[in-house]
């Protein structure tokens, strides 16, 4: 098996990985899992795809993950994890698709409306 390549998104945060056979290693923007995600919340959502596969240790995964936040990160990491995953073995699809690691999350942050103080939020009404 060669090197696989893919992409996983979720607000703002786009994350690139890039999956080979080892033992386990995760780098995140050149740092250990463990470093770059504080809390084991995050660490957790990371490794849910390779925990629900069983396949914890069986491969090196390199992640480069820009924007957003350390939650919408973990969450872009886990969806690139997962679909790299369906490319290694379609076997591990219908578990991944159940727990819905396999979809997008399209949800946004809405834009700021002019006229408005924020997206919907208005400015307070004085009526004198």
């Amino acid at each position: 098996m060669e090197v696989i390549n893919t992409l996983g998104r979720r607000k703002t945060a786009v994350a690139r990985i890039y999956v080979t056979p080892g033992n386990g290693e995760i780098k995140v923007n050149g740092k250990e899992l463990a470093t770059y995600f504080p809390t084991e919340t995050l660490r957790t959502i990371v490794q849910q795809p390779l925990a629900l596969t069983s396949t914890n240790g069986h491969y090196d995964i390199k992640v480069n993950v820009d924007g957003g936040g350390f939650k919408g990160q973990a969450e872009a990491v886990r969806l690139a994890i997962s679909r790299a995953l369906c490319e290694i073995d379609l076997e591990h699809r219908p578990a991944l698709k159940a727990e819905g690691f396999l979809t997008r999350d399209p949800r946004m942050v809405e834009r700021k409306k002019y006229g408005r103080r924020k997206a919907r939020r208005r400015f307070q009404f004085s009526k004198r």
